[in-house]
């Protein structure tokens, strides 16, 4: 009798409830910054360049500090791969404040 087990697997379009914010280690790089570091003054400094109408804007938080702030500390070095990164990388699209879908 054979005991070797294979997956087969059909387990990848499984639908799950999971939570973006246990699937982050709590020693993870990313937590620690976004703890250690508070990105909020950013909105006052930019709060006169954005407009009251139209469509909601990108949060410039994420855009124009987190985004290349990750690019440095893990070594990205074009946007391009940063944002292909960011697409599979669960850690990353926490510290963004990415949802699974976003």
């Amino acid at each position: 009798m054979d005991m070797l087990s294979k997956s087969d697997g059909t387990n990848r379009d499984q639908l799950e409830m999971v939570s973006l914010d246990k699937m982050v280690p709590e020693d993870h790089l990313v937590r620690k910054l976004e703890k250690t570091i508070d990105f909020s003054f950013i909105y006052n400094l930019v709060e006169n360049l954005y407009s009251d109408r139209g469509r909601p804007s990108i949060d410039p938080v994420v855009v124009l500090i987190k985004l290349p702030f990750l690019q440095y500390t893990f070594g990205i070095f074009s946007m391009r791969r940063t944002i292909e990164v960011v697409n599979t990388n669960l850690a990353y699209r926490w510290f963004l404040g990415f949802a699974f879908y976003d």
